[in-house]
């Protein structure tokens, strides 16, 4: 299963900015599918943020379109979430996810989480 370590959450104000990274411990490369996701207080569930599927194709969910932005880094199979114009809204746990295709089977992991808090 491939390890996943986040890092970079924080406290921020509305209008700042965070970046998080994902460290994977396999070249990214070979995943079939990655992403962020989040866990806002009081939820249950946890909502994609930005997910690229197998075509290359990143999506972003509605609500953060236009300010966050992830990236890949094959160099450092790192996976990176740069995130602008940051809005109380944001406020969440953060978690990376992957996918690898085992033996035809897909194998999923997901990092700890790292807080972001954004303050109004």
């Amino acid at each position: 299963q491939v390890q996943l370590v986040e890092s970079g959450g924080g406290l921020v104000q509305a209008g700042g900015s965070l970046e998080l990274s994902c460290a994977a411990s396999i070249s990214i490369s070979r995943l079939k599918v990655m992403g962020w996701y989040r866990q806002a207080p009081g939820k249950d569930e946890r909502q994609p943020v930005a997910v690229i599927l197998g075509d290359g194709i990143t999506r972003y969910a509605d609500s953060v379109k236009g300010r966050f932005t992830m990236s890949g880094d094959n160099t450092k199979n790192t996976m990176n979430l740069q995130m602008k114009n940051l809005e109380p809204g944001d406020t969440a746990v953060y978690y990376c996810y992957a996918v690898q295709l085992i033996d035809s089977r897909n194998d999923e992991s997901w990092g700890q989480g790292t807080q972001v808090t954004v303050s109004s």
